[in-house]
């Protein structure tokens, strides 16, 4: 978990040029264990971008070093929010998608965003 988390650190920090924070981990699958002596790969990419807040996904591989069998072990949703100097919650650019790969995954990254709205306004008794 620390590695999905450094690892989100990483490519929203670099989006948004600025100091950011976990907010929350949307979504956490271990889908296979990890052996010892697997080299692990940790890929980040942030799907998706809002005022202040960005989704990444993160995508962590193993490779089995005695057979070279590569192995998609886990995968994760995280959301992390800019801080602006004075500490609190900063203006993020918005994301460009160019790929097919880009706009699908910004898409499934808005249907999760609208789905977590929704159940805070289901809870508070409110609309989102």
């Amino acid at each position: 978990m620390g590695l999905v988390d450094q690892a989100a650190y990483a490519a929203a920090i670099r989006h948004a040029r600025m100091p950011v924070v976990t907010v929350c981990v949307d979504h956490l699958t271990f889908l296979k264990h990890i052996h010892i002596g697997d080299i692990i790969t940790v890929r980040a990419s942030v799907n998706y971008v809002g005022h202040t807040s960005m989704e990444v996904g993160v995508r962590v591989e193993t490779e089995r070093m005695t057979t070279g069998v590569v192995e998609h072990v886990g995968s994760a949703y995280l959301t992390m929010v800019a801080l602006g100097e004075d500490g609190k919650p900063a203006s993020v650019s918005p994301l460009i998608v160019e790929t097919e790969d880009e706009i699908r995954r910004q898409n499934e990254a808005q249907e999760r965003r609208a789905y977590q709205l929704s159940l805070v306004g289901k809870n508070s008794g409110t609309k989102p």
